[in-house]
């Protein structure tokens, strides 16, 4: 029998799975909210509703050889990133001591959103930090 996950592994389990909704070429990133081990939000890096995304051949960038966490304004990216879209979907009282598991680690862009949602939690593969005691255990 395999060893069984513990919540971190579980939780970046889920987010691979979230991560295959993706709509960029180059990288694939998932982001679920956690709150009391009740999953309260989920978000894929990609582009806005009703906008046409990397898949559909919009983005400059898919071409590029830009390096990866290069400006993304300056290099004609326009998708949101799947931890904003999981906090766009998430309500204020839910983000509210939770835990974001996201894929790969937030670029410089995200932390500020992230640190103003109340989010206590960051984990990315490998690593778990705290932005505030965490209250949701």
């Amino acid at each position: 029998m395999s060893k069984r996950p513990n919540w971190d592994e579980f939780y970046l389990d889920i987010a691979k799975a979230v991560s295959k909704r993706g709509e960029c070429k180059r990288r694939q990133v998932g982001a679920i909210i956690v709150k009391r081990h009740s999953i309260v939000g989920t978000g894929y890096n990609g582009a806005s509703p009703g906008e046409k995304s990397c898949l559909d051949g919009a983005c400059p960038r898919a071409e590029s050889e830009v390096l990866p966490n290069a400006n993304y304004a300056e290099s004609g990216c326009h998708v949101i990133h799947a931890e904003t879209n999981a906090m766009l979907r998430t309500s204020w009282e839910n983000m509210q001591n939770a835990t974001l598991y996201v894929t790969d680690e937030p670029c410089k862009d995200c932390w500020p959103k992230i640190k103003n949602t109340g989010i206590a939690r960051v984990v990315y593969p490998g690593v778990g930090i705290y932005l505030s005691p965490p209250n949701d255990k």
